[in-house]
C-alpha cells in the first residue's frame, strides 16, 4: 500500500495550542473555484488572522448549504471548477494555517475514501468535514482519513441525543463543529438562544476545541458564539461579500475585523 504524502499543517495541534493560549478561535470559510483568484482569498485570511480555512467544494445538490453559498457553488460550477482541479490549485498555496476541505459523500464515494483522503493530503489539506455521512455509516472514512494524515472533524447538532453527542465527541478529530440550530448555512439577524449552552454541553464530553457555526453572520456573533465555544465558523457572511464583488483585500478586512472583536473580547 503506498503511504500517502503529507503535506500542509495539522488541524488539531494547531488548534488546540492557539486554544490553550488563551486565543479564541477564527475558522472563515471560501467555497473553492469561486473565482480565478480563490486562492488569494485563502492567503488573505491567514493574514488576516484565521487560525484555519474552511474550503467547500461545489457541489450541484447540497443538503446543508443555505442559499448563499449554494449559490456560490454555483458559479463556481459554471466556471467548471473540479475536484482535481481545486487541489491542483492548493498544491500551489503554502499557509501557516490549517486547510480543512467541507465536502458531501457523493463526492468522496465517487473518488473512494482512501483516493480521497491521499489526495486531499498530498494538496497540503489536514482537515475534512462531510455533514451528510451519518456517524453510523463513517467508520471506512475515518479508517482512510487517519492513515492519510486528514482529521475527520464531526458536526454535532442540538437535536442530537445525550449518547450521540458522545460518541460525536469521542469520535471527531480536529475539533467538534457545533451547528447552532437545525437548519441550512446562512447569514441570520441573530445567533438563536441556545447556541451558547450548546457549544458549553459539548465541551463537557471533550478536551477537543468546539466551534460553534451556522450563521455567524456579525463581529458580534462572533464575540457571542465564543463565551462558551472555543471559537467561530464564518461562512455564509463571507461568501456574501465576495459574490457581491468583495476582493480579496475588502474580504480580508472583514475577517479582521472579526479577529478583533475576538481578540477584544477573550478574558
Amino acid at each position: 500500500m503506498t503511504v500517502p504524502t503529507v503535506t500542509g499543517v495539522p488541524v488539531e495541534t494547531h488548534l488546540r495550542a492557539r486554544r490553550d493560549a488563551g486565543r479564541k478561535l477564527l475558522v472563515p470559510y471560501l467555497t473553492g473555484g469561486v473565482s480565478a483568484d480563490w486562492t488569494d482569498y485563502l492567503r488573505v485570511y491567514a493574514e488576516a488572522g484565521a487560525d484555519a480555512v474552511e474550503i467547500g467544494l461545489p457541489f450541484s445538490e447540497p443538503t446543508v448549504d443555505g442559499p448563499t453559498v449554494q449559490e456560490a457553488s454555483e458559479r463556481a460550477l459554471h466556471r467548471g471548477t473540479t475536484l482535481r482541479g481545486l487541489l491542483a490549485d492548493l498544491r500551489a498555496v503554502r499557509l501557516d494555517v490549517p486547510l480543512i476541505v467541507m465536502t458531501y459523500y457523493h463526492l468522496v464515494a465517487r473518488e473512494g475514501a482512501a483516493a480521497c483522503c491521499a489526495a486531499l493530503a498530498e494538496a497540503g489539506v489536514r482537515g475534512l468535514i462531510v455533514p451528510d455521512l451519518p456517524l453510523e455509516e463513517s467508520a471506512e472514512l475515518e479508517q482512510a482519513a487517519a492513515a492519510a494524515g486528514v482529521d475527520l472533524v464531526l458536526v454535532a447538532a442540538p437535536s442530537a441525543a445525550p449518547a450521540r453527542l458522545r460518541a460525536i465527541a469521542h469520535r471527531s478529530h480536529g475539533f467538534v463543529y457545533a451547528v447552532t440550530a437545525m437548519a441550512t448555512t446562512g447569514e441570520r439577524a441573530e445567533l438563536p438562544a441556545g447556541a451558547g449552552e450548546f457549544a458549553a454541553r459539548l465541551k463537557e464530553h471533550t478536551d477537543l476545541p468546539v466551534l460553534l457555526g451556522f450563521g455567524i453572520s456579525t463581529p458580534e456573533h462572533a464575540v457571542a458564539g465564543a463565551r462558551t465555544a472555543d471559537g467561530v465558523v464564518v461562512g455564509s457572511a463571507l461568501m456574501r461579500r465576495i459574490l457581491d464583488g468583495a476582493t480579496p483585500a475588502q474580504a480580508g478586512e472583514f475577517v479582521a475585523e472579526l479577529r478583533a472583536a475576538l481578540d477584544h473580547a477573550a478574558p
